[in-house]
């Protein structure tokens, strides 16, 4: 069984910052070595989108173009955790945040294998 745990969420007025945090855990030989981790956002009335992964064998990124440049995703292997680290918050960048996973990046684009339960941001203008 395979379980993510996030963090960090909370209230924050525009141009603020806070750091999500993901803990991986898991009863199988399951490993974080070598897959797909990051982050997913929904607010209410909108789609899904996937908002920053990071490929944990060699720690390459990708950013959505709507966070590009505010928001940061790293990792750290010992503790099985991923964070994102989010400047310059917008109103529009409320929503519920979710962590996710996949052991490769097919299943990652067309729709990760494990999902945290979500944790709110909202950002106040």
């Amino acid at each position: 069984q395979v379980h993510l745990s996030e963090s960090g969420g909370g209230s924050v007025q525009a141009g603020g910052s806070l750091t999500l945090a993901c803990e991986f855990s898991s009863s199988n030989l399951y490993s974080t070595d070598n897959n797909y981790m990051g982050w997913f956002r929904q607010a209410p009335g909108k789609e899904r989108e996937a908002i920053a992964r990071i490929y944990t064998g060699i720690g390459t990124t990708w950013y959505a173009d709507s966070v590009q440049g505010r928001f940061n995703i790293s990792q750290d292997k010992p503790k099985k955790s991923v964070y994102l680290q989010m400047n310059d918050l917008k109103p529009e960048d409320s929503a519920m945040y979710y962590c996710a996973a996949a052991v490769n990046i097919r299943t990652w684009l067309g729709g990760p294998s494990y999902w945290g339960q979500g944790t709110q941001v909202t950002v106040s203008s």
